[in-house]
């Protein structure tokens, strides 16, 4: 056959970012079944790294078991682990939301310097950077991690927190109000323990 009867066969760029996807997600996969089966191999009398015991004869299994395996969502809490994962959250919207994405806050783009204390903005601060913490590791996303985390995460987050009906909406540069998005009655379903 020759060139110029060779069909003219063109694929959208969207293709491309999903097969990018597609490979991410498989190369996670694949890691995930071989940490799952190398485990699985081990004979049951064999003693795995987590069978290894403390001086108070303890495992690491029987430690972890009450507790959170991956890093839970910062409103589920208590202090003083809430007041830790805060300020873990705190470096990174300073260091790398504020100066890489923020341009100056607009009545259109709003953004509250008090942002940390709103705690839907910590709410959703906190799932995106969750999010970037996994998406920014090549090993388990791939490269199209940064993308998707650009895409699927931080843009909405963006759009949800300065938007007009956002938790800053009634924060300017000279005024800084909290209260303004609370509701006046809670829910029942949210003060179950209350009498």
């Amino acid at each position: 056959m020759a060139d110029d009867d060779a069909p003219d066969l063109e694929v959208p760029v969207g293709l491309f970012q999903d097969l990018e996807d597609l490979k991410a997600q498989v190369t996670a996969l694949t890691a995930q079944v071989r940490t799952l089966t190398s485990a699985a191999e081990t004979d049951p009398g064999e003693a795995s790294p987590g069978d290894e015991e403390d001086a108070d004869g303890t495992t690491a299994d029987e430690q972890d078991e009450g507790e959170w395996r991956f890093p839970p969502f910062i409103l589920l809490l208590d202090p003083p682990v809430y007041d830790d994962e805060l300020r873990a959250l705190i470096e990174w919207v300073e260091g790398v939301l504020v100066p890489g994405y923020l341009a100056e806050p607009s009545a259109d783009a709003r953004w509250c310097h008090l942002w940390f204390e709103h705690p839907v903005a910590v709410a959703r601060l906190h799932a995106c950077w969750l999010a970037w913490q996994e998406l920014t590791d090549p090993a388990t996303c791939g490269y199209t991690g940064p993308s998707v985390w650009h895409r699927d995460h931080l843009d909405p987050c963006l759009r949800e927190l300065r938007g007009p009906n956002g938790p800053f909406a009634g924060c300017t540069k000279s005024e800084h109000r909290v209260d303004h998005r609370l509701p006046g009655l809670v829910p029942s379903a949210w003060a179950m323990g209350e009498s």
